[in-house]
């Protein structure tokens, strides 16, 4: 988890738009993003740019969790329900893995765990191995 997470520290507009990622696993990621008023559109719902964000974010922890430096080659997101306030949290879930492709649902809950979207994406695996991301002191 440790070298996910230093590497992804460099994602700087997950920084910036205040995500943090919780766990990473082999295959799963869970990321989280509290409500901010720089989130909400002109509706004073939260954006769904923001919402993206986060999925792409659990997303890009989940396919790289296995050591192998995997980029989203498509993605799609359904937005269920409007989020206002409080949290959100991205749970990414490996459903299938192949030696260059793998498959991936993020659902995008509220502290209520109401589900707010669901993204799908799929990972092209390269051949490069994540590199070891020096401590930064």
């Amino acid at each position: 988890m440790k070298t996910i997470k230093r590497l992804l520290e460099k994602d700087y507009f997950a920084k910036h738009s205040g995500i943090e990622l919780v766990v990473v696993e082999p295959g799963y990621a869970k990321a989280r993003m509290e409500i901010r008023d720089y989130h909400l559109n002109g509706a004073n719902v939260v954006h769904g740019g923001a919402i993206f964000t986060l999925a792409d974010f659990a997303f890009a922890a989940a396919v790289n969790s296995r050591g192998q430096v995997s980029v989203g080659i498509n993605t799609t997101i359904s937005y269920v329900k409007a989020a206002i306030t409080g949290a959100l949290t991205a749970e990414a879930k490996e459903i299938s893995l192949s030696h260059k492709l793998g498959n991936y649902i993020v659902d995008i809950r509220n502290e209520q765990n109401d589900l707010i979207a669901l993204f799908q994406g799929t990972a092209y695996r390269t051949k490069e191995k994540v590199p070891q991301v020096e401590d930064q002191k």
